[in-house]
C-alpha cells in the first residue's frame, strides 16, 4: 500500500511559535479598539494584523480579529487571558485567544462520495490546511483504504433508520471533546440536536446548491427542473434548522439549458470542494465569528 507522507516540513504553526489571534464579538462604542491596543501593549505584544466591522456604529454589534506576536506566549497565555477579562467585562465582550501553534484537530465525515474528502486530504498534505486530521468518520466502508494510506484513522459506523441514535452515540465517543471541528464532506445523513448541542458552531456542511435555494435533497434536480442558469454549493456551520445554519462561504458557476442533471452534478462537484476548503481553511485560521444566524468572515 503507498503511504501518502505529508510534505511540508515547516508548517505555519512552527514558523509563528508565538503568534496568537483574538476573535471578539460586542456592542459598538467608542474606545474597544484603543483598549484591545493599549492592552496588548502594556503586555509586550506586537500586533501583526488587525481587522474590525461593525454592523452600526450606533447600538450595533462590533467584531474584531486580532493577530499578535508575543515572547514566551506559550507559557505567558493564561496570564493574558487572566488580566485581559476585566477589560472584556467593561466592553461586555465574547472573546478567544487561540494560540496558532497548537493546531486544530479535525474530524472529516462522509458517506460514498469522495470529491470533498479527497480535496481535503490533498490541501492538507500540500500543507494549505495548517490542521490535524485527526480521524475520517464514515458510514460506509468504501474509503477505507485510500484514507489509511495517509495514516489517518479510518471509523466505519453504520447508519440505519433502526440504528441512528445508537450511531450517533458511537460516533460521539469516537470524536470526542479534543476534536475542534467536524467537516460534513458530503455525508449524507441529517445530524441530530444532540449531537450538534455538543459541537455548537464548529460543525461544517458543504449543500450543494446556492443556499437558500433548493434546500434539502436532490437539489441538482431541482435546479434543472426550475431551468436556471447559475448553480452553486455553500458551506455553512450546522443547526437544528436543515439547511438553515450561518453561511460561511458560497461560489457559483454559469450553466445553460445544455446541461442535464448529471452535467449540472459533475459542475457541482467542483465547486464543492473548493468551497468546502475555503470555509475549513478560515475557520482553521480563526476568521469567522458567528452572529445569531450570520458569520463575519475576514477573509483578506
Amino acid at each position: 500500500m503507498e503511504l501518502h507522507v505529508k510534505k511540508n516540513a515547516t508548517s505555519a504553526s512552527q514558523a509563528h511559535q508565538n503568534r496568537a489571534r483574538m476573535l471578539i464579538s460586542c456592542p459598538d462604542g467608542p474606545g474597544i479598539v484603543a483598549a484591545v491596543s493599549h492592552f496588548l501593549h502594556q503586555h509586550g505584544a506586537n500586533i501583526v494584523q488587525s481587522d474590525q466591522y461593525t454592523m452600526d456604529p450606533e447600538g450595533g454589534m462590533f467584531f474584531m480579529r486580532v493577530e499578535f506576536d508575543l515572547v514566551d506566549l506559550e507559557q505567558r497565555l493564561p496570564d493574558l487571558e487572566e488580566k485581559f477579562a476585566p477589560v472584556a467585562a467593561t466592553f461586555s465582550m465574547q472573546w478567544e485567544i487561540y494560540n496558532v501553534s497548537r493546531k486544530k484537530r479535525l474530524a472529516i465525515f462522509v458517506s460514498k462520495e469522495d470529491h470533498c474528502l479527497v480535496e481535503l486530504l490533498w490541501q492538507w498534505q500540500a500543507g494549505d490546511l495548517d490542521a490535524e486530521i485527526a480521524m475520517v468518520v464514515s458510514n460506509h466502508p468504501d474509503m477505507k483504504e485510500y484514507v489509511e494510506s495517509f495514516g489517518i484513522p479510518y471509523h466505519h459506523i453504520p447508519v440505519t433508520a433502526d440504528t441512528k441514535k445508537e450511531a450517533e452515540q458511537r460516533q460521539l465517543e469516537v470524536v470526542g471533546s479534543d476534536i475542534d471541528v467536524i467537516i460534513l464532506a458530503r455525508y449524507m445523513q441529517i445530524i441530530s440536536p444532540t449531537f450538534i448541542e455538543h459541537y455548537r458552531n464548529r460543525i461544517i456542511n458543504i449543500h450543494h446548491s446556492f443556499l437558500p435555494a433548493f434546500v434539502g435533497g436532490k437539489p441538482y434536480a431541482q435546479a434543472y427542473e426550475r431551468g436556471v442558469k447559475i448553480i452553486g454549493a455553500t458551506a455553512h456551520y450546522v443547526t437544528e434548522v436543515l439547511d438553515g445554519g450561518p453561511i460561511i462561504e458560497q461560489d457559483v458557476q454559469r450553466v445553460s439549458h445544455r446541461d442535464d442533471v448529471s452535467e449540472l452534478k459533475r459542475i457541482g462537484r467542483t465547486i464543492e470542494r473548493v468551497v468546502l476548503a475555503r470555509a475549513v481553511k478560515w475557520h482553521i485560521e480563526d476568521r469567522i465569528l458567528v452572529h445569531e444566524n450570520k458569520t463575519v468572515v475576514f477573509n483578506g
